[in-house]
C-alpha cells in the first residue's frame, strides 16, 4: 500500500481535472438538445469557450428567486428576495429574461459557482490541517455566497443554494437550512466531495470515517439518503483509485461503483458500443438527477478510461447537467491519468489561485502533527 504522502500527485491531478471539466462544459451547460450544441459550436466543444449570449434550453426565468425550485406565479411579498439581495448581488436582472445563459457573461476558462464552492471547502480544510469541520465550512460558505460584490463570476445558483439562504433569512440555524426540493438528489451535491475525501485520506482517516464525514457534509445542503448511498460508493471509488490499481483493478472498481444503481452493469453497457447519445438521453437522462447522472458518469469513465480528454469532451457535448457530471468524472479520471491536467490546467482563468489552493490542501493534510 502506498504511503499517504505518495497520493499527493494523483490528488493534485484529480482536482485540477475537476476544474478543467467544469470550465469545458460551462458554455453548453443545460443544453438539452445536442443539436443546439452543434449549432452554437460546429463540431462540438473542443476547447474552453465563453458562454453564448443565447441559451436555447434556458428556463432560468422559471426558477424562483426567493427559494429553491421554480416559482409558482406571483411571489409572496413576505418572502425575501434571495437572488440579488442575499446572494448573486447585482445579478437578479438576468433571471426573469427568457433564454439568458445560466452562466451569462462568463469567459473561456472560467469556473462555475459550484466549482468555486469546492474551492471554499479546500480553503477550509487547509486552515484546519486537512480535517473537516462542518461549522467552519458553513461560516465560509455563507460568507462567500453573500459577498458584495460576488467573489465568483456566475449568474446562476442551483436550487439548493437558494433554498439554503431562504431558510437562513427566516432565522434558521445554518446547520438546519437545507431545503428539500425535487432536485435535492442531484449530481451537483457530489461536486465538493473529492477535496474532502482526499484531505482526510492524506491524514490517514479510514474509509468508513470518510464516508461518515461526507454524509455529514452532504446533509448541510443535500439531505437525501439515496444521494448519500451513491456518495458512499463514490468515496470507495476515489479511495480505491488512489491505490494506483492496474487496468483490471480500475475496471473492477468502476463496476463495483455501479452496483446498486438500478442494477447497472457498466462493463456490459460500455461493451455494447452503442452511440453515446443513445445511452445518454435515451437509456439515461442527461439531467441532474443522481439516479441517471451517476450511471452516466460510470459509463463514460469506463468506456473512455484510457482517453480522459475524449471522455470530458463527450460528456460536455452530450449536454444536460454536463458541468456537475464533468467534475465528478474529472475527479475519477484524474486519478489514473495526468494528461488533461498537464495540458489544460494553465488555461483556466484562475489557475494560479486554484493551484495554490490545491497545494495548500495537500501540504496541510500531510504535515506532521505533534
Amino acid at each position: 500500500m502506498p504511503t499517504h504522502s505518495s497520493y499527493a500527485n494523483s490528488i493534485s491531478t484529480s482536482l485540477k481535472t475537476q476544474f478543467i471539466a467544469d470550465a469545458l462544459a460551462m458554455p453548453v451547460h443545460w443544453y438539452y438538445n445536442p443539436m443546439d450544441i452543434e449549432k452554437a459550436f460546429p463540431g462540438g466543444i473542443q476547447q474552453f469557450e465563453a458562454a453564448p449570449d443565447f441559451h436555447p434550453s434556458s428556463i432560468m426565468s422559471l426558477h424562483s428567486t426567493s427559494r429553491g425550485g421554480r416559482h409558482g406565479g406571483n411571489r409572496n411579498q413576505e418572502e425575501p428576495q434571495i437572488v440579488g439581495d442575499f446572494i448573486l448581488k447585482g445579478r437578479a436582472q438576468f433571471w426573469n429574461v427568457p433564454n439568458v445563459h445560466y452562466h451569462h457573461g462568463m469567459i473561456a476558462g472560467e469556473n462555475t459557482l459550484n466549482a468555486h464552492c469546492s474551492r471554499v471547502l479546500m480553503r477550509c480544510l487547509s486552515e484546519a490541517s486537512g480535517h473537516y469541520r462542518s461549522q467552519a465550512f458553513l461560516e465560509a460558505y455563507i460568507g462567500f455566497m453573500t459577498a458584495d460584490p460576488p467573489e465568483h463570476p456566475d449568474t446562476y445558483a442551483e436550487s439548493y443554494h437558494r433554498g439554503f439562504f431562504a431558510n437562513l433569512a427566516k432565522g434558521r440555524p445554518p446547520e438546519q437550512c437545507a431545503m428539500v426540493t425535487h432536485d435535492t438528489p442531484s449530481i451537483g451535491g457530489l461536486v465538493t466531495i473529492a477535496p474532502l475525501v482526499f484531505s482526510e485520506r492524506l491524514r490517514g482517516t479510514g474509509m468508513a470515517a470518510i464516508q461518515a464525514l461526507c454524509r455529514e457534509h452532504l446533509a448541510l445542503t443535500h439531505p437525501d439518503e439515496g444521494l448519500m448511498q451513491v456518495c458512499d460508493r463514490y468515496v470507495n471509488l476515489l479511495c480505491g483509485l488512489l491505490e494506483k490499481p492496474d487496468e483490471e483493478g480500475i475496471k473492477t472498481l468502476l463496476e463495483e461503483a455501479g452496483k446498486g444503481a438500478r442494477g447497472l452493469d457498466v462493463a456490459a453497457l460500455a461493451n455494447r458500443n452503442l452511440p453515446d447519445s443513445q445511452v445518454v438521453g435515451r437509456m439515461y437522462s442527461s439531467a441532474c438527477y443522481i439516479s441517471d447522472s451517476w450511471p452516466v458518469v460510470l459509463y463514460l469513465a469506463y468506456k473512455y478510461r484510457n482517453d480522459p480528454w475524449l471522455a470530458l469532451r463527450v460528456n460536455t457535448n452530450l449536454g444536460g447537467d454536463n458541468v456537475h457530471r464533468g467534475m465528478v468524472l474529472g475527479a475519477i479520471l484524474g486519478l489514473t491519468n495526468d494528461d488533461v491536467a498537464n495540458e489544460w490546467f494553465d488555461q483556466l482563468v484562475e489557475h494560479r489561485a486554484i493551484g495554490r489552493e490545491i497545494a495548500a490542501l495537500i501540504s496541510s493534510a500531510t504535515q506532521k502533527r505533534v
